[in-house]
């Protein structure tokens, strides 16, 4: 049996689902609104900027630049022969002129003047002694004999003494100006033929590049022309001596500086020059006239491999070359490229 709905029940109903409806919007509208998604921006790409540079003909230089010192050509290195003794005394600075026989350093001697004197009043004694003797006795008495050992013997002694002193000085062996001088104090200990004082004759100077090594000096040889500027006036030079040509010295200081140096000779010198006046210099070990040339920045190597980047239209292509000289800033290039090609600079 079907029961309908009263007319009370549909009033009921009725309303029932007007406020279903009413609740239904309302919980429509406590729900977040979605927002819009929002699109990227268009970044526009990034134009790769190329330094380009067209092949030319040039001259191309490869040589030695930098700062050269003026020295003696006479130097006197002096050094103490014993290690251990303490420095008392250092009579020289840097640039003092100084006389054969000027005692430069001294180390520390104890009571040796003492010994010295005492020694001297000893022969002078049997020296005396001895004169006494031969007065009264014959030549070939033994007593005689006996005090000229003693004079021996204390002579030996003396040079003993004497040579301990020399060994405890540095003295001047000629005249000259203190070029260099060891950083050594009074108190120090000295060690045995470590060089401590340069004695530089000024009458004879020769100009000296020393360079950081060896192999910065590769292509110099002797004969080359140099140029070489001195207070605003450029001088003819040429190289006289290379690290190959050097001449050992004996002195361990000397040799190490001639394994990296190069010697000049500068003609017409202005008479103010002196010992430690400094010079440009430039020797120019190879060049080429009328060649093709880059910059440095052009030229490209891989494993062995030097290449350059060619620009074609709007395209680039790597082309294998054969370089040449090298300079600082330009390289030589002998096969790959063609005057008025374009390459790419590496930025």
């Amino acid at each position: 049996m079907v029961v309908l709905p009263t007319k009370k029940n549909r009033k009921i109903l009725r309303a029932a689902g007007i406020w279903g409806l009413v609740f239904m919007l309302a919980g429509c509208s406590l729900l977040p609104v979605e927002e819009q998604e929002l699109q990227p921006p268009l970044v526009e790409p990034v134009k790769e900027t190329l330094t380009i540079y067209e092949v030319k003909r040039s001259d191309i230089a490869k040589g030695i630049t930098g700062d050269a010192t003026f020295v003696s050509e006479r130097m006197h290195y002096l050094h103490f022969t014993e290690s251990g003794a303490r420095l008392v005394a250092l009579n020289v600075k840097l640039g003092d002129k100084v006389k054969a026989g000027d005692v430069i350093a001294e180390t520390e001697t104890s009571d040796l003047d003492d010994k010295i004197r005492l020694q001297e009043i000893a022969i002078e004694k049997i020296e005396i002694g001895l004169k006494q003797e031969l007065q009264n006795k014959p030549a070939d008495d033994p007593a005689l004999r006996i005090k000229a050992l003693d004079l021996e013997s204390a002579r030996i002694q003396m040079r003993s003494l004497q040579s301990q002193l020399k060994r405890s000085r540095l003295v001047a062996e000629v005249d000259g100006i203190v070029s260099y001088l060891d950083p050594i104090k009074p108190g120090d200990e000295v060690t045995a033929y470590e060089d401590i004082v340069t004695i530089s004759d000024p009458r004879q100077m020769k100009l000296v590049y020393t360079a950081a090594g060896p192999n910065d000096l590769a292509g110099v040889q002797i004969g080359m022309d140099a140029s070489v500027k001195l207070k605003d006036k450029t001088y003819p030079g040429k190289v006289v001596q290379t690290p190959m040509s050097a001449p050992p010295s004996g002195n361990k200081t000397a040799d190490e500086i001639n394994a990296k140096s190069v010697v000049l000779r500068v003609e017409g010198l202005p008479a103010d020059t002196a010992i430690g006046s400094h010079a440009d210099i430039t020797i120019v070990t190879e060049q080429r006239a009328g060649v093709l040339v880059i910059p440095r920045a052009g030229l490209r190597s891989y494993m062995g491999r030097d290449y350059v980047q060619v620009m074609e239209g709007e395209s680039r292509k790597e082309v294998d070359v054969e370089k040449g000289i090298v300079s600082a800033t330009e390289v030589e290039i002998r096969k790959g490229v063609s005057e008025g090609q374009r390459i790419i600079l590496d930025n």
